[in-house]
């Protein structure tokens, strides 16, 4: 399970990304200021780190170059200043990417896991065999959430993802409206389930290919299925 340190000053908004990404599987720590990131950086192991341009202590930059001089921990940096300045020194000073405020959270994800992804491709992918779904040429990879069709990696939201692997862990079954709204948006969730004819089509926007049949097939008034 990957370990993701978030230093961030802003308290909701560093809960909030803390729970999506318990959400998502990850393993969280959370600092409110530069010095006692860099601490938790420098002291402890961790795969990715988000860290806020503005912090109260030590700024993001400089905790980005203190910590790049002795590990290669990869860096997100998150900040509300978009200038091309801000985003070059954040660069220049160790930074691997960098996100601006307000961002969509499956932004934040997808970069995440866009990182994970090529640590795990330079380090020669010797974890331990990952449990995979398959369906035809599509295949999900369930420890690191990634979906491939082919060789292809097809980024996808939270809810894209979970609706897909409810779906291809169901092949040939039905799958009502009503037991994927449950299922993906949980059995508090106040929307309405034509939400997940929304979510459907995007994600055959991604999946599909023009001019073949879609995965993903409707049954008419009840729901959606996977056919083999």
């Amino acid at each position: 399970m990957s370990r993701i340190l978030i230093i961030e000053d802003e308290e909701n908004l560093a809960r909030f990304v803390e729970l999506e990404l318990q959400h998502e599987g990850y393993e969280t720590d959370v600092e409110l200021d530069g010095r006692a990131g860099l601490d938790a950086a420098l002291e402890q192991d961790f795969d990715v780190i988000l860290l806020d341009l503005m912090l109260p202590e030590l700024n993001g930059i400089e905790v980005a170059r203190r910590v790049r001089e002795v590990k290669s921990t990869p860096i997100v940096m998150m900040t509300a200043r978009d200038s091309v300045i801000d985003r070059v020194s954040g660069l220049d000073h160790g930074a691997d990417d960098y996100i601006v405020k307000p961002f969509a959270i499956e932004e934040l994800l997808a970069r995440v896991r866009a990182l994970l992804r090529r640590i795990h491709i330079e380090g020669g992918g010797n974890e331990t065999p990952k449990t995979t779904v398959t369906y035809r040429d599509l295949t999900i990879e369930k420890e690191n959430r990634v979906v491939r069709r082919g060789k292809e990696i097809i980024n996808l939201t939270k809810r894209e993802y979970e609706l897909l692997l409810i779906l291809m862990e169901n092949v040939n079954v039905v799958m009502s409206r009503d037991v994927l709204l449950k299922r993906v948006w949980g059995y508090e969730s106040q929307v309405e389930t034509n939400v997940v004819d929304v979510y459907i089509r995007y994600l055959r926007n991604k999946i599909d290919r023009s001019g073949e049949r879609s995965y993903i097939q409707t049954v008419r008034g009840t729901g959606y299925v996977i056919r083999s």
